[in-house]
């Protein structure tokens, strides 16, 4: 369920006397040894990639009706650093990687995934008409993504979190042998400080503009 606007204020009290913040987060700043860590497992190009990343991306089923938030991940920077040495084949070391990333600004990278479906497609429904003609469809505009709130919880806290960046961008399916391309989802990306979360857990909330809201919740501490 999305979370109120009030917390249960001894709940929170509670957590912060018994646990500290450092045994809540993930890995960050990274160490040396953790971006070479980090850069070996990228390194690999056996397809334990997915296996990895899989804790880091929950998938979500489908609506009855509206749109398909399909998946929300919570990429650290760890996961990241894995990421982008899994995109390099050749002349890139370890050493280089712990180079490039020393003195780096560490983030948290959310990214979430919607797909249209029958009940919201890539055409708004027409309006009504006294004509006898039916209206030629509308098509849904590329950036549909914006009617879509997203807001990113450090643990209990009551104040969502403000991203320090976030860009969206709509997906196309494009057939084979000529045929056009016809708009079928959205890509939401953000990034947040990786000091911003200081407990054990996170929560993203996603309301769309029809259908009903989900809420994902991350465990940090299954998180590196």
């Amino acid at each position: 369920m999305l979370r109120s606007t009030a917390r249960p204020i001894a709940a929170v009290l509670t957590a912060a006397m018994l646990l500290t913040p450092a045994a809540f987060s993930f890995d960050t700043p990274l160490s040396d040894q953790a971006v070479r860590e980090a850069y070996f497992l990228g390194q690999r190009h056996d397809g334990s990639l997915a296996t990895f990343l899989g804790k880091y991306i929950q998938q979500l089923p489908p609506p009855q009706t509206g749109p398909y938030i399909s998946s929300v991940a919570f990429f650290t920077p760890f996961a990241q650093l894995v990421q982008f040495s899994d995109r390099y084949i050749g002349n890139y070391s370890a050493q280089q990687a712990a180079l490039d990333h020393r003195g780096q600004a560490e983030f948290v990278h959310i990214v979430v995934e919607i797909q249209l479906t029958p009940t919201y497609g890539a055409f708004l429904a027409p309006e009504p008409s006294r004509s006898r003609s039916q209206p030629p469809p509308v098509p849904r505009p590329q950036d549909f993504w914006r009617d879509f709130q997203v807001q990113i919880f450090d643990g209990d806290q009551p104040q969502a979190l403000a991203p320090s960046d976030f860009h969206g961008k709509a997906n196309y399916n494009c057939g084979r042998y000529g045929y056009p391309c016809y708009l079928a989802g959205a890509t939401l990306e953000f990034d947040l400080p990786s000091e911003a979360f200081t407990s054990g857990s996170a929560t993203i909330d996603v309301t769309p503009p029809e259908g009903d809201p989900v809420s994902v919740d991350f465990d940090l501490t299954r998180l590196r």
